[in-house]
């Protein structure tokens, strides 16, 4: 794969996970492909608050969190055109809905190569 420039690469990213481990994984990994500023939270109310008091120029959802879906979140990102990408352990079963179908998703666990292409794309 040939290495982003830094004008491909999203400066500020907003991880939405509830898993503590993939979320740092994540991280290490938007850091090394040269993304400047990384925010993660794990709740669909810490992720509004954080996209209201700065806005992501790209997001990673956790489709399932622990007991909420990150849809809302989804919406707000929508409606302010930030470019994001569903994150999902549980494959094609998961429900999506119809607004969001087109939406790019990774596949956890993703391979690097994968989420830095989802990066560049910035989510579509």
């Amino acid at each position: 794969m040939i290495p982003a420039s830094p004008a491909d690469i999203p400066a500020d990213v907003l991880i939405v996970e509830d898993d503590p481990i993939i979320a740092i994984d994540f991280e290490d990994r938007l850091l090394g492909f040269g993304v400047s500023s990384v925010r993660t939270v794990g709740s669909v109310a810490q992720a509004l608050d954080a996209i209201a008091r700065r806005a992501p120029d790209f997001a990673l959802l956790d489709v399932e969190l622990i007991r909420e879906k990150s849809f809302a979140i989804a919406e707000r990102l929508a409606a302010l055109e930030i470019p994001f990408v569903f994150v999902t352990g549980y494959g094609a079963e998961t429900s999506i809905p119809a607004q969001f179908a087109s939406r790019p998703r990774l596949q956890k666990p993703c391979s690097s190569d994968a989420l830095e292409a989802a990066l560049q794309a910035r989510g579509g």
